[in-house]
């Protein structure tokens, strides 16, 4: 299964895609020098299938190459981080949520 991650500034959206159907989302709020992520969403029938984690690894990966930090909100995008130490670097102190 091919997805795809793209990043809808106007929306705050981080979207997954499988062809051109829209599968999963994180919600997110832009902060200076960070994301904020709010809610993950995979649609149901794929549960399972490692979409989660692929969304919020892509979803990371644009955070780093934006010189940016998260803020991990979504318990879903924390747990992520936790069970990825390499990805930790990235969470904003917590005095800046």
């Amino acid at each position: 299964m091919e997805a795809t991650v793209v990043r809808d500034d106007e929306q705050s959206l981080y979207e997954l895609y499988v062809g051109e159907d829209r599968l999963g989302l994180i919600a997110f709020r832009s902060r200076p020098g960070r994301v904020v992520m709010l809610h993950t969403e995979v649609d149901e029938r794929l549960e399972g299938r490692g979409l989660g984690s692929r969304l919020v690894a892509d979803a990371l990966a644009d955070v780093r190459a934006r010189g940016l930090t998260v803020t991990p909100l979504c318990p879903f995008v924390a747990a992520y981080i936790r069970t990825h130490p390499e990805d930790a670097d990235l969470v904003a102190e917590a005095s800046a949520r």
